[in-house]
C-alpha cells in the first residue's frame, strides 16, 4: 500500500488524478527551520527524508511517499509567511525576478530510504505593482503556501513564466513520482 505522509490536498489531488491508491498519515513531527547556511537543495531532501522516516515507523512495510516544497531566491528560502505583511514582502521581493521552486522526494520501505531527490523548476514572476500584490493577496490564501504564491491559484497574475515541471511548482512532481511508482512494488 503507498502511504501519502502529507495533508496537502494538492498533493492528494495529483496522486488521485492519475488513479494511484493510496492512505494518508501525515508526518506530525515539526520540521526543522532551515539555518541559513545549508544548501537550500540538501535542506528541502532532509525535510522529505524525515517525514518519510517518521511515517514508515507507523506503516513500517508499506511503501511511503513524503514531499516538502520551498521556494529559493538567490539561494534564500522563502518559507510560508507568517503574516500578510510578511507574504507581501515576499512577493514584492520576487516580483520582476525569477526563482527556484525546489521539491524533496523520498520514498521509504522498511525502514529505508529507497529513493529520494530534489525536482527543480524555475519560476518567472512578472514586475508587481503594491495593487497587484494587494490584489493576488484578496485572492488566494498567501498564507498556505512557500514564497507566498500558488501557480494553481491566479498565478497568471503574477507569473511569467515557468521551466520545469508546473506540478513540481504546486507541491508534488507527480511524472517523476509515477515514474518511481513504476520501478517499484507497493
Amino acid at each position: 500500500m503507498l502511504v501519502l505522509a502529507s495533508k496537502s490536498p494538492r498533493r492528494r489531488r495529483f496522486l488521485e488524478d492519475a488513479g494511484v491508491a493510496f492512505v494518508c498519515d501525515p508526518a506530525t513531527s515539526p520540521e526543522t527551520p532551515w539555518d541559513g547556511t545549508t544548501p537550500p537543495q540538501k535542506h528541502v531532501r532532509s525535510l522529505a527524508i524525515a517525514k518519510a522516516t517518521e511515517v514508515a515507523q507507523r506503516h513500517p512495510h508499506d511503501f511511503v511517499l513524503a514531499a516538502d516544497t520551498i521556494v529559493v531566491k538567490d539561494q534564500i528560502i522563502f518559507g510560508k509567511p507568517k503574516d500578510l505583511a510578511d507574504a507581501k514582502t515576499m512577493l514584492r521581493t520576487l516580483s520582476g525576478s525569477s526563482n527556484q521552486v525546489l521539491t524533496g522526494v523520498a520514498f521509504c520501505r522498511d525502514n529505508q530510504i529507497l529513493r529520494n531527490w530534489v525536482a527543480t523548476s524555475t519560476v518567472r514572476f512578472r514586475v508587481l505593482s503594491d495593487a497587484d500584490i494587494d490584489q493576488y493577496c484578496k485572492l488566494v490564501n498567501v498564507l498556505d503556501k512557500a514564497g507566498a504564491y500558488g501557480i494553481q491559484e491566479h498565478g497568471d497574475l503574477i507569473i511569467e513564466g515557468i521551466d520545469g515541471l508546473w506540478s513540481n511548482v504546486v507541491g508534488l512532481p507527480i511524472e517523476e513520482v509515477l515514474n518511481e511508482l513504476r520501478e517499484q512494488p507497493i
